[in-house]
């Protein structure tokens, strides 16, 4: 959004924020989505340079393909032993991961 149009959006009394200042997340949870999504991008970057489907990756997880594609996505539901568990799976490591600096 531009500078110009933000002013005019906050000097009309609306805020302007991301998904995490919408749901109030403190740090801590926002850490944890940041390193939800972090590891879920690197299952999925690794997976795709490996010429992987995700039934293939599926297949080694002993899982299936929709979990494998909830595991991409950084669902909710999906443990972070999971999280991981994918990320070695394809040949990750904890280097792998680029987790932004929080604010």
């Amino acid at each position: 959004m531009d500078k110009r149009k933000q002013k005019a959006l906050e000097a009309a009394g609306f805020r302007i924020g991301d998904a995490e200042d919408f749901l109030e997340l403190n740090e801590e949870e926002r850490r944890l989505v940041e390193l939800r999504m972090a590891v879920s991008r690197a299952v999925r970057r690794l997976r795709v340079r490996q010429h992987l489907t995700q039934q293939q990756l599926a297949a080694r997880l002993k899982s299936s393909q929709s979990r494998v594609a909830k595991i991409e996505a950084g669902a909710a539901d999906v443990s972070l032993d999971l999280l991981f568990r994918g990320l070695f799976s394809v040949g990750g490591s904890l280097a792998d991961l680029t987790v932004p600096v929080t604010r």
